[in-house]
């Protein structure tokens, strides 16, 4: 009964994110640009081992995947979206990039991510995920997946809306009521759940502030082996 009601749960959020991007997945990277903010840094940061797989979780259009390819040349990228609406702008990204042989697209749930995955890949170096968290219900059990999904030592990189928390508060009111739109909301609570995360299972986990707490970026270490002594680590907090 509690994977029917999953299944039935993640046809919905596919039926709505299908009817918010079903008009826009054909300009969605011309408009997104933008007000996206630190997708590039995030890119940059990845730094995935030679022949190392990568991972991004809510693909959308392949935008990023697309140039995390370029610019790390020598990894596998796989990337997986609910909406087949965005897929099919990614599948035609991907044709006119010349690099369709690079990176491997799939259809999947955040939520259930191992249900659509490709049997012969379950271990990934780098994951990361860019502005869906927002989009996610459950987002914390989203991060537990993609920490799952984690070899030992790799990484699950983070970029999304922040609280805005260095900008002004009309600013913040006006952008929460437009991204409210959207169906996007931004997690207040990430950092902390994060922390909890760092003491249930030993990771390590760095909090980027960026552009005045526009965005928040974050960078969760999977330990290199299992952790022992239980010891708490709370996030790393870089200034920006």
């Amino acid at each position: 009964m509690e994977d029917i009601l999953r299944t039935r749960a993640s046809d919905r959020h596919a039926d709505l994110m299908n009817h918010v991007y079903r008009s826009q997945s054909g300009i969605y990277d011309l408009t997104r640009k933008y007000y996206l903010l630190g997708r590039d840094q995030l890119i940059e940061a990845l730094d995935p081992p030679p022949g190392g797989r990568v991972l991004e979780i809510g693909c959308g259009t392949a935008r990023n995947l697309v140039q995390a390819a370029r610019t790390w040349p020598d990894a596998e990228f796989y990337g997986f979206d609910i909406s087949s609406e965005m897929l099919k702008a990614a599948r035609k990204n991907l044709a006119q990039s010349g690099l369709a042989e690079r990176i491997t697209l799939f259809q999947g749930d955040a939520e259930n991510p191992a249900r659509a995955m490709p049997p012969t890949v379950r271990k990934f170096d780098r994951i990361f995920l860019s502005f869906c968290l927002s989009m996610i219900p459950d987002w914390q059990g989203a991060i537990r997946q993609a920490a799952a999904l984690l070899s030992p030592g790799g990484e699950l990189h983070i970029v999304d809306f922040g609280q805005s928390e260095r900008l002004p508060s009309p600013f913040r009111w006006i952008l929460q009521q437009w991204l409210a739109l959207f169906h996007v909301e931004p997690r207040k609570h990430l950092r902390r759940f994060l922390d909890e995360l760092n003491a249930e299972a030993g990771t390590r986990s760095e909090f980027i502030p960026q552009y005045r707490g526009y965005s928040w970026r974050f960078v969760v270490e999977s330990p290199a082996t299992a952790p022992t002594d239980g010891s708490s680590i709370r996030t790393k907090v870089r200034s920006g």
